[in-house]
């Protein structure tokens, strides 16, 4: 099933990444969901993006932010060939898991704590765009000169 946006292009300006973030999230997700991962609010601006990544230490695991990207990368290191498995249920295969992160979001951290890989993300709006208060004034309207424009 897929929707269509073109009228909605119509009568908005600029929303058209929102647009194309909504088609994506429609579309079905390629790959076999590892590592799994939850995502929760911690705050009324703050979230955490938590993955399961046994088996992984620190320095096999990349985080990395670009533009509106967040990029969750695990590459493992040559494992022990001396070791002899009867079975093998952890997996420690490469992965790449990539997050569409909203304006103004800001990653602040990254720890690793008994095999979950815990991102911590705060949305950051800057002064111009908070809104503000305008005072009305009592009396006559201020004069602008617009020759100093």
């Amino acid at each position: 099933m897929t929707f269509d946006f073109s009228p909605l292009f119509r009568s908005t300006i600029g929303y058209d990444r929102l647009m194309q973030l909504a088609d994506a999230a429609t579309r079905f997700e390629s790959g076999d969901g590892y590592p799994p991962y939850n995502i929760e609010s911690t705050g009324e601006n703050a979230y955490r993006l938590t993955m399961a990544v046994a088996g992984f230490a620190a320095d096999e695991i990349d985080v990395t932010v670009k533009e509106n990207a967040l990029l969750v990368t695990g590459r493992s290191k040559k494992e022990d060939e001396k070791k002899a498995y009867l079975y093998r249920g952890i997996a420690r295969r490469a992965f790449e898991r990539r997050f569409q992160v909203a304006d103004h979001i800001k990653v602040v951290g990254a720890s690793l704590d008994n095999g979950l890989l815990h991102v911590d993300l705060v949305r950051e709006i800057p002064e111009a765009m908070k809104p503000r208060k305008i005072e009305i004034a009592n009396g006559a309207p201020k004069v602008i000169d617009q020759r100093a424009a």
